[in-house]
């Protein structure tokens, strides 16, 4: 690194984007994701670790699975939208 240059990768990679004044960059907006409601249930130690060996076996994240069952179950098994207490 040359003497007095500072830190190589600072002087390529940060640089300063102006604006003129009214000009300034808007902020990138996020992509709307989907709401969440956590879910907990008890589960036998045994069955919980079965369940997360054969998954991670296969490469495959629990909670993954598991909402996929869900969404295969509400879709053989519901016949309207349900109600909830908020919207």
């Amino acid at each position: 690194m040359p003497a007095g240059l500072g830190h190589p990768v600072a002087a390529v990679t940060h640089n300063r984007i102006h604006s003129p004044p009214g000009k300034e960059v808007s902020a990138i907006k996020k992509a709307e994701q989907e709401k969440v409601k956590r879910m907990n249930l008890n589960v036998p130690v045994g069955l919980h670790n079965s369940f997360k060996a054969a998954t991670a076996a296969q490469g495959l994240n629990m909670t993954d699975v598991l909402l996929e069952f869900i969404q295969s179950y509400v879709a053989k098994n519901s016949t309207k939208q349900p109600k909830g207490r908020r919207g």
